[in-house]
């Protein structure tokens, strides 16, 4: 039952489950579920239900013949898991926040998840006429310039792997469903700087990305809008996008006291330490 004190309310429950790591890491050793419970200071029966369901939810593991039970490391790579997600977040946010505010159209941030681009952060235009997308919307990799940055990104290899997982279905008149046809247009746009779709994933609209690294997860950064502005205004939109490339993945003009700037350093350095190698 949760409870309420000074305008808060708590779950006892929950401050139970955290309690039990506290205390693993406090022990530093595999503990009996009576010497839990008295660390805890829960009756028995109450302390054999939470680690019953830690076990059975993959938390906690439990030896055979001596019956202790010590954490795996599956809280860890939640932990990590969102810590790399934090940083992506903080990046995405910003870069598009910059972009957005210089080309007025809406921006966003993603990554590939299996045969879509999952989009992560997003600045709205400021225009009147503009595309509306939200964080979690997953988008196509074919008939999109962010899918094609991130294909872009990828070594050969796995970029036809990706590109031939499931058939490429036609959006508008414009999509290329033929993984060879995309595969001849990234390698070309690869020696270009940049990524586009015009009229692809949807009539009317059209998108400009880039890729780049944030540790080791590969990132798209678009923009994207009615095709008739974005061919008005393609030179400056593609000046602005490789300006903000070169600030959001290799920190230059980002404040190194401004978290996302910190970041943005230390994924440059990751790159160009992959790059040695």
């Amino acid at each position: 039952m949760a409870q309420t004190s000074g305008g808060t309310t708590t779950v006892p429950a929950a401050a139970r489950t955290l309690a039990v790591f506290e205390v693993f890491a406090r022990e530093k050793r595999e503990l009996l579920k009576s010497e839990l419970a008295r660390l805890l200071d829960l009756p028995e029966s109450s302390c054999s239900d939470l680690l019953n369901t830690l076990h059975e939810l993959g938390y906690v593991s439990r030896t055979v013949s001596t019956k202790r039970f010590y954490p795996t490391g599956r809280l860890i790579e939640i932990a990590k898991s969102i810590a790399e997600y934090d940083e992506v977040l903080m990046i995405g946010t910003e870069a598009t926040a910059l972009l957005s505010g210089q080309s007025s159209e809406t921006c966003f941030f993603g990554e590939i998840d299996d045969t879509e681009v999952r989009i992560v952060a997003v600045s709205e235009g400021s225009h009147r006429l503009r595309y509306v997308v939200l964080p979690g919307d997953r988008v196509s990799i074919h008939a999109t310039a962010i899918g094609k940055a991130l294909l872009g990104g990828l070594d050969d290899e796995e970029r036809d792997r990706v590109l031939r997982l499931k058939p490429l279905r036609a959006l508008t008149e414009a999509t290329k469903t033929s993984p060879e046809q995309l595969e001849k247009e990234i390698k070309a746009h690869q020696k270009l700087g940049y990524y586009q779709a015009v009229g692809e994933g949807r009539q009317g609209v059209s998108s400009f990305a880039v890729h780049g690294w944030i540790g080791p997860r590969l990132v798209g950064l678009a923009m994207v809008g009615p095709s008739d502005r974005f061919v008005s205004n393609k030179n400056a939109y593609l000046k602005q996008l490789k300006e903000a490339q070169q600030m959001v993945f290799e920190g230059k003009g980002l404040s190194a006291q401004s978290p996302a700037g910190s970041v943005v350093k230390r994924a440059a350095a990751g790159a160009r330490a992959r790059g040695a190698r």
